[in-house]
């Protein structure tokens, strides 16, 4: 990044190019409540934003402290390069991002009315009523008030009355909640990876024995489970494979370090230090940045590393006998 140039300001309608911001971007009086703010490209704000419509046309842009917009925050769709949210984000309406060209980073938590996401990276959660993500990672839950729509995306887990999947939807965490039953587009497939080997792959060694991605069928590990009180009663959805979880904790104390992996991960912008996952097979040590994971992660969206099929079956005598 060139050097950039330092701007102070005090206009209702902010534009930004080539431009340090050192502090925050915060109203002063009622008419800066409706300001507009556009980052045209190659720009950093150091501090908070507070907006009526914040839109980032082009990167390398970053935003270091929390942003919140009245009205909407806009990527446009034609924006390349790098831009990243340091702190949480949200907005009393929508965040709209449908860039396919540029590298999109939340650090931390995202919430607003409405949230769609195309190629974008999520450290935290995301936490809306209508939620739309395609090609998307994101580390922590995915939890929506009315319906959410996946598209070949890593979650950790979802929660939401309505859900529409397609293509792949790889799961983190052993479980995610819907209460009516998931519609899915046909060949959609949802792996779960918690019993895969993410330290390995990370590191590029050999996978352990027992580890892998589990292939869900959403008949069978669903569990319907049926709320009831003197006024209403509720049916809650839940697609798991805790319980083959269970039994491979039993088998294999080695967690895979998949824990500490998805923790440095959420950390985000709080990850102040590299840490050292380990070393690869020629003995070098692995480094654990923010940057490495979330490469690590979309190029297991993208198939470019393969995780080995695991098929969750267990036998009870082998558990009883680890047990003796």
């Amino acid at each position: 990044m060139k050097e950039l140039k330092e701007l102070r300001f005090n206009e209702n309608n902010i534009q930004l190019k080539d431009n340090v911001v050192k502090g925050s971007i915060l109203p002063e009086k009622i008419a800066e409540l409706d300001r507009t703010i556009t980052v045209q490209g190659n720009s950093i704000i150091e501090g908070a934003v507070y907006a009526h419509k914040l839109e980032i046309q082009q990167g390398d842009s970053e935003i270091r402290g929390a942003v919140f917009t009245q009205l909407e925050l806009y990527v446009n769709s034609e924006a390349k390069g790098n831009i990243s949210f340091k702190k949480s984000v949200g907005s009393a309406n929508s965040i709209v991002s449908r860039a396919l060209n540029c590298h999109l980073m939340f650090y931390s938590d995202i919430n607003a009315k409405t949230i769609t996401l195309y190629n974008a990276f999520v450290a935290g959660s995301i936490y809306a009523d209508d939620i739309i993500l395609q090609n998307c990672v994101v580390i922590g839950g995915v939890f929506a008030t009315q319906n959410i729509d996946l598209t070949n995306s890593i979650v950790g887990t979802f929660n939401t009355p309505s859900i529409k999947a397609a293509q792949q939807v790889w799961l983190l965490l052993p479980s995610a909640f819907s209460i009516e039953k998931i519609h899915t587009i046909p060949g959609t497939k949802f792996y779960n990876l918690s019993l895969a080997d993410l330290g390995a792959l990370y590191k590029g060694t050999t996978q352990a024995e027992n580890s892998g991605k589990i292939e869900m069928n959403l008949d069978m590990d669903e569990v319907k489970t049926t709320l009831t009180n003197a006024e209403t009663q509720k049916t809650l959805r839940s697609y798991t494979v805790v319980g083959k979880v269970l039994a491979a904790d039993l088998l294999d104390t080695d967690k895979f370090q998949n824990h500490f992996l998805l923790t440095a991960a959420s950390l985000g912008s709080q990850m102040l230090k590299t840490y050292d996952i380990g070393v690869n097979e020629k003995g070098q040590p692995i480094a654990l940045t923010f940057d490495k994971i979330r490469d690590f992660f979309f190029d297991i969206l993208h198939g470019k590393i393969e995780i080995q099929e695991i098929s969750g079956n267990f036998d009870i005598s082998q558990i009883t006998g680890k047990l003796n």
